[in-house]
Parts: C-alpha cells; sequence; structure tokens
C-alpha cells in the first residue's frame, strides 16, 4: 500500500470509527486549519455542494496531504474524467454522489482503477507528490489500486432498494449515507434536524447491507454528537464537522457573548 494514507490506514485498523471534516470553502489555508485539527484522519474537498471548483480542488489536496492526512474529493457527477482529475491530483479517494444502480457502481470502479481492474489512465506528474515517502511513478502504478478509496453515496430511492448489489461491487470500499439526501428521496426529510424512524430503518439497512459484504459504511453527521451516536452503531467513517456551519456557529456565540446574551443552542443551520 502507497505510505501516507491516514485514512485507509484508519479504516484497515478498524479499532475506531475514522473522523474526518467537510470543506466547502476554498483556500490552502482553510485546508491545513481542518487538516491539522487533531483526531482528523481525512478531509473531504467538497467540489460538488462546496465552493470549490477544480483549480481550488488541486490546491486543497496537496495542502491537506502535507499535513499528513488523506485528501478526500467529492466530484459533482460520476463522469469519468472528474474521477481522473480527482485521483491525478493526487486524492487518496474519491466519493461519487447520488448512486442509483450497481451497474453505475461497476462503471465508477473502472474509471478510479488502472488497467486490468479499471481502464484509468497514467500520467498526472503530481499524484505521487501526495504520499510519503513519494513513491516513483511505476510504484504509484504498482499500487494505487489497492490503496486508493472509492466511496460511493447512499442517497437514493435506486441506490437502497439496490443496496445488497451494490455493496457487493468489487472495488467499492465504503458505501456513504448522505442522511439529507436520502431522507428526500425516500419521502422522509430531515426537517429541523429530526431523523424520522423510517429514515432510520433505511439508514441501518444500509449499514447492515455494507458490514454483511465485508465493506465499510459511511455517514455525514451535522455535529459531533451525533458523529458520536452513529460511531456507536458501527459506522466506520463519519464526518464531524462543516467548515462553514462551524464558522457560522462560532461568529454566532461569540457575537451573542459580545452582546450579553445566551449563546444560540443549535450549530450552524444543519
Amino acid at each position: 500500500m502507497l505510505q501516507g494514507c491516514t485514512f485507509k490506514t484508519a479504516l484497515n485498523k478498524a479499532e475506531r470509527a475514522s473522523m474526518g471534516v467537510w470543506q466547502t470553502l476554498p483556500g490552502q489555508n482553510v485546508s491545513r486549519i481542518l487538516a491539522r485539527t487533531p483526531g482528523v484522519d481525512w478531509v473531504l474537498v467538497d467540489c460538488e455542494h462546496g465552493n470549490i471548483d477544480d483549480a481550488a480542488m488541486h490546491e486543497a489536496v496537496p495542502a491537506i496531504a502535507s499535513c499528513g492526512v488523506s485528501p478526500i474529493v467529492r466530484i459533482p457527477d460520476m463522469q469519468g474524467w472528474m474521477i481522473k482529475r480527482a485521483l491525478d491530483a493526487g486524492a487518496h479517494g474519491i466519493l461519487i454522489p447520488l448512486l442509483r444502480s450497481a451497474e453505475e457502481a461497476r462503471k465508477i470502479v473502472a474509471a478510479a482503477k488502472f488497467p486490468p481492474q479499471g481502464q484509468r489512465g497514467l500520467g498526472s506528474p503530481f499524484a505521487m507528490e501526495r504520499f510519503n515517502p513519494i513513491p516513483t511513478m511505476t510504484e504509484y502504478l504498482q499500487h494505487a489500486n489497492e490503496s486508493l478509496l472509492t466511496i460511493v453515496q447512499i442517497e437514493t430511492r435506486e441506490a437502497l432498494d439496490a443496496v445488497e448489489e451494490i455493496a457487493a461491487v468489487p472495488g467499492i470500499d465504503v458505501l456513504f449515507i448522505g442522511p439529507f439526501d436520502l431522507g428526500n428521496n425516500i419521502g422522509y426529510p430531515i426537517l429541523d434536524g429530526v431523523i424520522r424512524p423510517e429514515l432510520e430503518q433505511a439508514i441501518d439497512r444500509i449499514l447492515a447491507a455494507t458490514t454483511k459484504a465485508g465493506k465499510k459504511a459511511g455517514f455525514f453527521a451535522s455535529n459531533g454528537q451525533q458523529a458520536k451516536q452513529y460511531a456507536d452503531k458501527g459506522f466506520h467513517m463519519i464526518n464531524a464537522a462543516l467548515d462553514t456551519t462551524l464558522l457560522q456557529a462560532s461568529l454566532e456565540r461569540s457575537l451573542s457573548a459580545a452582546h450579553g446574551q445566551e449563546a444560540p443552542k443549535a450549530v450552524g443551520r444543519y
């Protein structure tokens, strides 16, 4: 395995849930602040809903990796060229949103893996530098397939119905639950932060199918308390914080204290 894959190493050790944070604001300094936070195994660079374009992603990935933390990139769509751009930047893994079928999962794996497992092209001069010690291009080619994580989001009705088949696809490492879109798509949206029993049952089904297939399960938690709750349920990869909501909540608390007011109880807007 390529050295420096902090997240993959944490998953392999399976001593605890691997905690990470979400980056939606562009900037290398933002990336480093998040990556240097104690307890962080990975930082997810959000190119789907975040304010991060291709150039900003190429700056965030090396900044995160330089701190000894794994950069994971959520791409806007499951198109092959987007997967290539993220991995060629040196991402230690990719997160694919809005998956709908096992067939789509197989196409994602093909785009993310070098032959013979897939059809990814070799040629990036940047990817090797995101590991420590820096591998040669030959070493990167030989070990990338086993080292880089392919993560798919289960957040549609179609993916929920096919979750057992998706979990069985070779090359899929983590099934990651996006609870907000999953709730919306199955008719039980999260309103005011409340997860309804029907959505919780769907979450439990995904965790069970993932575990049965020998894969890892991920969950987007809105705060640290919820992250702990889902770690206790058995999830392996959990988002514990999001940069924009943390900034917003911290400002609200500071300004409330400055005005002599009680600090707001809600953390951010989720």
